[in-house]
């Protein structure tokens, strides 16, 4: 198509067709036709002049930087040389919060590839002697398979019933996983218990299943605790899985109470007590949960164990209740990351926070056994955070500059130190030295997933979900101490390549 067909289209539905497009999508389409981007020419200099005009593309992008909650000034920034080199650049980041090309669950590896095909990798019980079958890889075995025998896939595998759909995001816990498409739709499987899957049958699933009460989701999350998340893009908050405790006065970790005797929420139901707020990210840890919204603020509820929930104490909370240590820092929040027992909140200028979990939450071995108020993460001051991971007593960083920092838990070498060590305070990973990583994946078992900003993706730690098997080959369970790149995969670039050419405002 010549690129000059898009100035032919009426106004009305050039907006239309540019509204449809993912961020990736829209970059390519202003690397290919600038007339669409460029900042179109004012008339001469009046006494009182006119607004700006711009182009098709910028308008769309202010209008999705809107939505997001994200804010745009009225001038450049330092540095930036036009507004929708900038913009894009803001939407490409704001769409790597929301949207994960990897992730870790236990014994398990779920990838989402450059064309949006979903891949996982690693090892299930079939039929395991406890109650709580882990159908976790996502692939249906057949009835001629061993159902004592566990089910191993050494590289990551295209998950059969899931092909031919764009994959946006993906999620994965000990006990199962979601993926959301790029129309919206959320897709279940593994262990079913609690009602973790999202099915009114609370049963488990051997294959994705869509969760058909979901729609026009923009974000997903699961955690340890047989609990899920979502957000739509309206900014309403569901979740469902495992309750907490029954009992009246506490808590169930998904912001609403249950009836007495009432163990689990089968079906997504809506946090009514977020109902005047637009929640753009959400995070679950162990009977926790962490939600962002478009206003740049954080609440938390549920279970505070070690001070997880960050409100200075150790109380439980039944419903969200806003995080006053940050919102008492005047900065605006973009995203939140739990871990097992402890947390993190970003800013929008790349600064960390962290509580909970003294082994995991970055302040490093001078501090109390627990942390239950937000303090800002000395070890990045002047080095912004782009991205943030939390695990079962571990965490990684990526910074702006696309270095990988880990630390907490060393066991099975999931740090990707050359070792088992624990690392009490952050430490860059030496083995990604030349690699500019994008984003990271820490499990609440053994391993680490990280992404270059190729599109590479590079494994380390212990079990069977490395990826680094051969295909018809069963990966063997050595640790693996640094990290090692998983040559048959590609994940989608968090960056479009064609937007690398405007060389941006950074």
């Amino acid at each position: 198509m010549h690129p000059h067909f898009w100035l032919l289209l009426p106004q009305e539905i050039l907006t239309v067709v540019l509204s449809q497009l993912d961020t990736q999508d829209l970059a390519r389409l202003a690397a290919t036709c600038r007339t669409l981007w460029r900042d179109a020419p004012g008339p001469p200099p009046r006494p009182m002049p006119p607004l700006r005009p711009m182009g098709p593309v910028e308008t769309e992008l202010r209008r999705r930087a809107t939505a997001h909650g994200l804010h745009i000034g009225s001038s450049l920034p330092e540095g930036a040389l036009s507004w929708v080199p900038y913009l894009l650049k803001r939407a490409l980041r704001d769409a790597q919060r929301r949207e994960a090309s990897l992730a870790v669950g236990g014994g398990v590896s779920v990838f989402v590839d450059a064309e949006g095909g979903m891949l996982t990798c690693g090892r299930e019980n079939r039929q395991p002697a406890c109650n709580y079958p882990r159908f976790i890889l996502g692939h249906d075995w057949g009835a001629d398979v061993d159902p004592g025998q566990p089910r191993v896939i050494g590289p990551p595998t295209p998950v059969p019933s899931m092909q031919g759909r764009r994959i946006a995001s993906v999620a994965a816990s000990h006990w199962h996983c979601l993926a959301l498409s790029r129309t919206g739709q959320v897709y279940s499987w593994g262990n079913g218990g609690s009602g973790s899957l999202g099915h009114a049958n609370g049963s488990a699933r051997a294959v994705p299943s869509r969760i058909e009460s979901l729609s026009r989701i923009e974000s997903i999350a699961v955690g340890p605790y047989l609990t899920s998340a979502a957000a739509d893009d309206q900014g309403r908050l569901f979740t469902w899985g495992r309750a907490g405790s029954t009992a009246e006065a506490m808590p169930t970790g998904l912001g609403y109470k249950l009836h007495p005797g009432i163990h689990s929420q089968l079906t997504p139901k809506r946090v009514d007590a977020l109902s005047g707020d637009r929640v753009v990210g959400v995070s679950l840890g162990y009977g926790f949960t962490l939600a962002v919204t478009d206003a740049g603020a954080v609440c938390s509820f549920g279970y505070s164990r070690e001070g997880a929930l960050g409100h200075g104490s150790f109380e439980a909370e039944v419903l969200p209740r806003w995080i006053e240590a940050l919102a008492q820092t005047g900065r605006r929040f973009v995203a939140v990351a739990a871990g097992t027992l402890h947390a993190f909140a970003l800013t929008e200028e790349g600064e960390l926070y962290g509580w909970g979990d003294r082994s995991a939450n970055g302040h490093g071995p001078n501090q109390a056994h627990f942390e239950p108020t937000p303090r800002q993460l000395t070890a990045f001051v002047g080095h912004p955070v782009k991205h943030v991971g939390a695990g079962r007593r571990s965490s990684c960083v990526v910074t702006e500059k696309g270095e990988l920092f880990t630390w907490g838990d060393g066991s099975f070498g999931r740090l990707g130190h050359n070792s088992v060590m624990d690392e009490s305070t952050p430490k860059r990973v030496e083995g990604l030295r030349a690699a500019t990583v994008t984003v990271s994946a820490i499990s609440e078992s053994h391993h680490t997933l990280v992404a270059d900003a190729d599109g590479g993706v590079w494994a380390f730690g212990g079990g069977m979900a490395l990826g680094l098997g051969t295909p018809g080959a069963v990966q063997p369970q050595d640790y693996v101490l640094q990290p090692s790149p998983i040559h048959t995969l590609r994940v989608r670039a968090s960056e479009s390549p064609g937007v690398l050419q405007f060389r941006w405002y950074r």
